[in-house]
């Protein structure tokens, strides 16, 4: 070899090697906690520290209290400033898409009638003339003085012909205009879908109103985004989460154009937050996905190893499937979106696969439904350790509570549902079930996992809101006094877990997430207050500093 040359090699060889690149840090001068400890029995240890040290994306110390640093100058040294360190926070529950396009469209959740929902997209409209769909989301109809669903009528007189398209704030429901169902096709003769129901008056005329699956009439007609166009969207919903606090998401039902802009991403290395998504059944090539097992991307910033399965609706639209009847409308049970031949073919199908089976469940018959397959299929399939889950889990029969801890089922609840639904929750199933609705003590009394999320767009995507949720089971106005149904609140660190460890094991990821470990990758937050000394009222205000994910800073707009 070229005596000059060889020595070239070596120091390029030196340059490139992991040792060479290894960056160490130490973020130090910071409040830490971390629990740690076995997700599956709810015991977490709480952890406290002052600093820690990471290499590249891999933490390597954790300095507890008195336990002096290294003086190394090689060590780069970054000041937290007092701030309080935690591990970085999941949402086991949420939709990236959905939330993205919320926010490039009209907001509706702060709407106080239909004639307001109206005027706010007709301003809309007037600030983005370019647009062919006018589109948006948040509307709750509960808020609004009459409480009843809103009709095309005025919709038709602000929108004469441009179609408009307005999803209910829990995404169970949309609301159109004429326009709109003039290019899907629908009207009077229009026969409902099996597990959807399209609202028509007395005249047999379709109100605008969809629910469940009949909104898959006027969602035929809309255009579907380019793949650039989706990959913005999740870049700029993504990074948005980011400045929430958290640090990876369970992206709730997806399709094959969503993995693709999601890997494209991947590759881009334009992920700011780790996804973990489930496939939604309802996509047609979702067999095909399956088909060729579980994915996970070699930097862990993508994770594809569940299906999700709507079993039932919501019940602000009362689209909830129910044992008994409304408490608020006689002879209605709400919507089952499958037969129960097709659900346990469904369910069966994703655990031959070899995928956790994740299935929304928001009444307590479809929650009966989904355990009910549950109890069948797991040992059918042997697959009790894929974790299946049930989303939501909100009314439950209190003999079906024991269930999930029987069969090793996750309940992934947000706990935000409930201070949202709590003015509305009553009303839909009286007194008597709404005991075991929203039931999270109940729930982990009996041993039970709860992995919490928000449900995005439907909630806000803020963690703190979550958590002040949990532990003060009130209201950001800290009503009603005592919290809506108290007993059934989490302590901190429960609920903390719920958005660490628990999310974590929900998601097969608390080998490299959920704590801050040795081992584990540096994901964590830096926020202002330290959440375990400060009045419980006032969590959902916690303000987030800095979100670290892989050993660095996300980069926040």
């Amino acid at each position: 070899m070229n005596k000059y040359l060889a020595p070239i090699l070596v120091f390029a060889l030196l340059l490139t090697s992991p040792s060479s690149l290894a960056k160490t840090k130490i973020i130090y001068n910071v409040n830490g906690y971390t629990l740690t400890g076995n997700a599956q029995d709810n015991s977490g240890e709480l952890t406290k520290f002052h600093a820690l040290q990471i290499n590249n994306d891999i933490i390597e110390k954790i300095y507890s209290h008195g336990e002096k640093l290294p003086n190394d100058s090689k060590i780069e040294r970054v000041d937290g400033h007092g701030n309080t360190m935690l591990p970085g926070l999941i949402d086991a529950h949420g939709h990236v898409k959905s939330y993205g396009l919320s926010l490039m469209q009209v907001k509706l959740e702060q709407t106080i009638s239909e004639q307001d929902a109206v005027e706010k997209a007709k301003q809309y409209q007037l600030e983005n003339p370019t647009l062919t769909w006018i589109e948006g989301r948040g509307w709750n109809q509960v808020n609004w003085p009459d409480k009843q669903f809103p009709s095309k009528q005025l919709l038709d007189k602000y929108f004469p012909d441009t179609p408009v398209l307005l999803r209910r704030v829990d995404g169970h429901a949309i609301w159109v205009n004429s326009k709109a169902m003039e290019i899907a096709g629908v009207n009077r003769s229009t026969a409902d879908l099996p597990g959807g129901q399209i609202l028509k008056d007395d005249q047999g005329e379709p109100t605008g109103v969809f629910i469940d699956n009949a909104m898959s009439l006027i969602y035929k007609a809309k255009p579907k985004l380019n793949q650039d166009e989706l990959e913005h969207v999740l870049f700029t919903a993504m990074t948005s989460l980011a400045s929430k606090g958290l640090t990876s998401v369970h992206d709730a039902g997806i399709d094959l154009a969503n993995i693709t802009a999601y890997q494209a991403l991947v590759k881009q290395n334009r992920m700011p937050i780790r996804v973990n998504a489930m496939v939604d059944v309802k996509d047609k090539n979702w067999l095909n996905t399956l088909a060729k097992g579980p994915y996970k991307s070699a930097d862990n910033m993508l994770a594809i190893n569940s299906v999700k399965i709507s079993v039932d609706g919501a019940l602000g639209s009362r689209g909830a499937a129910l044992v008994e009847d409304y408490s608020d409308l006689p002879h209605h049970k709400g919507l089952l979106l499958y037969s129960p031949e097709q659900l346990t073919s469904v369910m069966k199908t994703a655990m031959e696969f070899g995928f956790q089976v994740n299935t929304h469940a928001i009444g307590d018959n479809a929650n009966k439904q989904a355990l009910d397959n549950y109890q069948t299929l797991i040992e059918q399939t042997n697959s009790k350790h894929l974790r299946h889950r049930i989303e939501h889990a909100q009314v439950l029969l209190p003999a079906d509570i024991v269930r999930f801890k029987q069969m090793n089922i996750i309940a992934s609840m947000q706990a935000t549902h409930a201070t949202s639904d709590k003015n509305m929750a009553e009303d839909r199933i009286g007194q008597h079930r709404i005991k075991s609705a929203y039931a999270w003590r109940t729930l982990l009394d009996n041993k039970i996992m709860i992995a919490a999320g928000s449900d995005f767009p439907v909630e806000y995507p803020n963690p703190f809101f979550g958590l002040h949720a949990s532990v003060t089971r009130q209201d950001k106005d800290n009503q009603p006094n005592g919290g809506w149904y108290g007993e059934q609140r989490m302590n901190l660190q429960e609920a903390l877990q719920s958005f660490t460890l628990n999310a974590a094991y929900a998601g097969h990821q608390e080998h490299i997430i959920g704590s801050l470990e040795v081992g584990k990758k540096a994901d964590f937050i830096l926020i202002k207050d330290d959440i375990f000394n400060i009045e419980p009222s006032t969590i959902w205000q916690i303000p987030v500093e800095q979100t670290w994910v892989n050993g660095e800073t996300v980069r926040i707009k």
